[in-house]
């Protein structure tokens, strides 16, 4: 098995979703005591706020390209990062890095293709909803995302920072949530994007009115098939 090296603390509940859901993927496909290989930087996310907050991206991006070059040289084998909203330096992050790196939006927008569908609506920050780096990604790769309105976005990006990432679940959010996606719907999304690896804590097939597509158990999957390929 390959070393997956994760970079992640952004937040930490997410990076404690991608560790418990890259090891019980390893014991499904290998069984017994088998867990995943890993090799986990995991950040203050209190100093990573503060810098989107700033807008001072390039001081986020040093900081990035520092640890994936520490995971690199730690043994890690390829690169993942446990957080969607950080993609957006993915350019920065791997200056001078030799080891391949496993893009989040790549691995979900090709699930979604395969499903036969074309466009998602995607709940997530609002730095990955309004910036362009994730929606020309998904373009890209030959879909048409579309966005909640202005006020949507604004509850999605409140509930992930105020709530999802100090450990907050609640009821009232997660209705929220539902109706968000039921909006989204009706304005002709095919599927939701959970953009945001916090979205799945209150979001899932269970409660959301058409499919959904949760960037965290499609980035776990395909790092297990790249790290257990021959």
């Amino acid at each position: 098995m390959k070393t997956i090296g994760i970079l992640g603390g952004m937040s930490a509940a997410s990076t404690a979703l991608y560790y418990d859901v890259l090891n019980r993927g390893a014991r499904a496909r290998l069984g017994g005591l088998h867990s995943a290989d890993l090799l986990i930087r995991s950040l203050d996310f209190a100093l990573v706020e503060e810098m989107q907050a700033a807008g001072d991206w390039d001081a986020a991006g040093l900081m990035l390209n520092r640890e994936a070059r520490a995971l690199e040289a730690g043994g890690a084998d390829f690169l993942m990062l446990a957080t969607n909203t950080m993609h957006k330096l993915v350019e920065s992050m791997l200056d001078g890095v030799s080891i391949p790196f496993l893009h989040i939006a790549d691995a979900t927008a090709h699930q979604i293709s395969a499903a036969g569908l074309k466009r998602p609506g995607l709940m997530a920050t609002a730095y990955t909803m309004e910036q362009s780096f994730y929606t020309d990604r998904l373009r890209a790769a030959g879909l048409d995302p579309m966005l909640p309105g202005p006020e949507d976005r604004a509850e999605t990006h409140r509930i992930i920072y105020d709530e999802l990432c100090v450990g907050m679940v609640r009821e009232e959010s997660r209705q929220s949530y539902v109706e968000i996606a039921g909006r989204l719907a009706k304005r002709g999304a095919d599927c939701v994007i959970l953009g945001c690896t916090e979205v799945g804590l209150l979001l899932n097939a269970a409660n959301a009115p058409l499919p959904v597509f949760d960037t965290t158990e499609i980035h776990c999957a395909a790092a297990l098939e790249l790290a257990l390929a021959a």
